[in-house]
């Protein structure tokens, strides 16, 4: 059992908060406290979108303020040149995974779209299982989502069941892809209709049905749209409609430029999205409007993305960004609702209910944030004051299931140092 003590302030989930200690069970009889004195307290933020395998491409030439349809082939050549071991993908998730815990990420999906086309699917679940195993090392909480970009149909859907079958060995349809420890959880997810072909989401959607498993993709960015237009004369929206993406268990990632037509055509699907302001906006892709997304009913996650389009995975200052930003295409986002989106609204996108908060039935994620410093002089609201006050603040404790995997402001069971010198000696020998 954990103990969080003494905490100016402690958000245990939207529209509720209090002052004074917390416990989290951690399944364990050791007792632990930690002194919250000066603190505000959160539950753990929950990245509702990255690709952890781009932490190993980042400030690449070629790949800042172009047009997506630069960006794509610049980023597809870099990861051809570096190809494609478990030994980078185990060093490149470490480091995802890392910086995440780091910035307060206790949970993070990874959409993960490049494989190596027509490889024997065998390498294929030994690139997932280093995935996975390099975020359970750390003791962060991974959505490992076998992503599909210009994949075969056949191949890719007989990757995702051989990827089910060699990490979650034994699931049943009901756990919506969770573990029994609720460390790992898969998903499938073509990259989009820019990408993929009906037969490829028809193909992965088959997987996903027989093993109970969620579903994402992105949409209605600049070169999706233009792309789905030029090659099927439709919107991306009407596309995933046809082909059976438009219903519950389904997560859409950016959605920049939508319709209100659109909005609600997604709220009466009951699909969530995820909004990824820290990609597209310095991008130049656009800016999803999620004031209306969330008054027309449709539950809003927030993601980082990757390092191709995104250098940092810092969500709270993806937050901090999609707070500020909101008010060029709406009405201003509260700093309460953005951190809702941080954590509750990420944890609905991935089917579970026991992330993003910390009251009842909370799987105890959280984080400890120290507000006593000279940034949060003259914060009257302090929790307000984590997104408008010190832009990049870290957190100075973060515990995943009870259990800290930081504890002031450094990592407890790795050294960030070694894992990047880890990567970097992988990089060199591309």
């Amino acid at each position: 059992m954990l103990t969080i003590t003494g905490a100016r302030r402690i958000l245990i989930g939207p529209g509720e908060e209090r002052d004074g200690d917390l416990v989290l069970e951690d399944g364990q009889t050791d007792a632990t406290t930690i002194d919250a004195s000066g603190c505000v307290v959160t539950p753990g933020l929950v990245n509702a979108h990255h690709h952890l395998l781009q932490s190993a491409f980042r400030t690449l030439p070629g790949t800042r303020g172009v047009p997506m349809a630069e960006w794509l082939p610049a980023m597809a050549a870099a990861y051809g040149r570096a190809g494609h071991d478990p030994e980078l993908y185990g060093a490149a998730a470490a480091i995802g995974v890392a910086e995440g815990l780091l910035c307060g990420v206790t949970a993070v999906a990874d959409h993960h779209l490049n494989w190596p086309h027509g490889a024997p699917i065998a390498q294929t679940v030994e690139l997932a299982a280093a995935t996975a195993s390099a975020a359970r090392a750390l003791g962060g909480r991974l959505v490992f989502v076998r992503g599909s970009a210009r994949d075969d149909a056949g191949w890719a859907a007989a990757s995702a069941e051989a990827i089910v079958a060699a990490l979650l060995p034994g699931l049943e349809p009901d756990a919506g892809g969770v573990s029994a420890d609720g460390m790992l959880q898969l998903a499938v997810g073509p990259a989009g209709v820019h990408s993929d072909a009906r037969e490829t989401f028809e193909a992965l959607a088959s997987v996903a049905r027989r093993h109970g498993l969620r579903r994402r993709t992105q949409a209605n960015e600049q070169v999706d749209t233009a792309i789905a237009l030029e090659r099927y004369g439709a919107r991306p929206l009407d596309l995933l409609a046809e082909w059976g993406w438009l219903e519950p268990g389904v997560t859409i990632a950016h959605l920049c430029d939508v319709t209100p037509e659109e909005i609600a055509r997604l709220a009466d699907a009951g699909v969530t999205a995820t909004h990824a302001p820290g990609c597209d906006v310095p991008m130049g892709w656009g800016i999803a409007p999620v004031a209306q997304l969330i008054a027309a009913g449709v539950p809003v996650g927030l993601g980082t993305s990757g390092g191709g389009s995104n250098d940092a995975g810092h969500l709270l200052a993806d937050a901090r960004l999609a707070m500020q930003v909101s008010a060029l295409v709406g009405p201003q986002l509260p700093a309460r609702t953005v951190l809702g989106m941080a954590t509750s609204g990420s944890a609905t996108g991935l089917g579970r209910p026991e992330l993003g908060h910390l009251g009842a039935g909370s799987a105890g994620d959280a984080c400890v944030w120290d507000v006593s410093g000279v940034a949060d002089a003259g914060v009257d609201d302090p929790i307000a004051g984590l997104l408008w006050a010190s832009p990049g603040r870290h957190p100075r404790d973060v515990i995943v299931g009870g259990r800290p995997v930081v504890r002031d402001y450094r990592l407890v069971n790795a050294d960030e140092r070694e894992l990047a010198a880890r990567l970097s000696a992988r990089l060199a020998r591309s």
